[in-house]
């Protein structure tokens, strides 16, 4: 998570979109996988190896697949008690599609609930297929076990991420209140932008456009409470 704030001037202004699905808002089209990995060699391709008991389901599955699409009867066996748990459970079985963007990268491609499977290979992405998609210089050496490197790479910032992060700061230190395009969603999550997410609040809680929601009871109670906590980390 990013968080863009500041206590001085106007508030921060979005990042401005770069890419969008099938081109929408005239911005170009998402990277795909394969645009990420496109001429990349095959060796090295450090990489871990899924346990056996779960590759005999990965043999079962086609690029853009994941657990939902092996056999019924065979769904239980795969999952285990997560099975029966709530949620859409999108990472267990995950096999990447070449044509739609990568995952976001984890520290571990081949814990069970957030899978990072090649689209044609049996086998987690590589390392070398890690740093590609965070589009890390090919220069850059990763030191440590596979194991580290993974987790390296996978709580890196994207290099993109990084560069969009940054334009934000200079804009707003210029003073430029960027907006992105007109309908653009951040987000297929709804009540996660400030905007929507703040009217929601307000309707919810019967405020009034001129009423603060710092000036809330309850919401003064837990920056109080916030506060506390964090003097005692402190001074512990």
């Amino acid at each position: 998570m990013v968080l863009l704030c500041t206590k001085i001037g106007p508030k921060m202004p979005y990042l401005m979109p770069t890419h969008a699905e099938n081109g929408f808002c005239g911005l170009l089209p998402w990277r795909t996988l394969r645009d990420a990995l496109a001429g990349l060699p095959d060796e090295p391709c450090d990489h871990l190896d899924f346990p056996e008991v779960r590759l005999r389901f990965y043999r079962m599955l086609k690029e853009g697949q994941y657990w939902r699409d092996l056999p019924e009867d065979l769904q239980p066996v795969a999952m285990g008690k997560s099975f029966y748990l709530g949620g859409g459970k999108t990472g267990f079985y995950r096999r990447l599609a070449w044509d739609k963007p990568s995952c976001t990268l984890v520290t571990s491609p081949t814990m069970p609930a957030t899978d990072i499977c090649h689209p044609e290979h049996d086998r987690p992405l590589s390392v070398q297929e890690y740093r590609r998609i965070q589009m890390f210089p090919e220069s850059w050496q990763i030191c440590g076990n596979l194991a580290t490197q993974y987790k390296q790479i996978g709580n890196a910032v994207p290099v993109g991420l990084g560069y969009a992060i940054g334009q934000a700061v200079q804009a707003h230190e210029r003073g430029d209140s960027q907006q992105p395009p007109q309908g653009f969603a951040y987000s297929r999550y709804k009540l996660t932008d400030d905007v929507s997410w703040e009217e929601a609040t307000r309707r919810k809680l019967g405020l009034q456009p001129t009423e603060l929601l710092s000036e809330l009871a309850e919401i003064q109670e837990a920056v109080a409470i916030r506060a506390k906590d964090a003097a005692c980390s402190k001074s512990a």
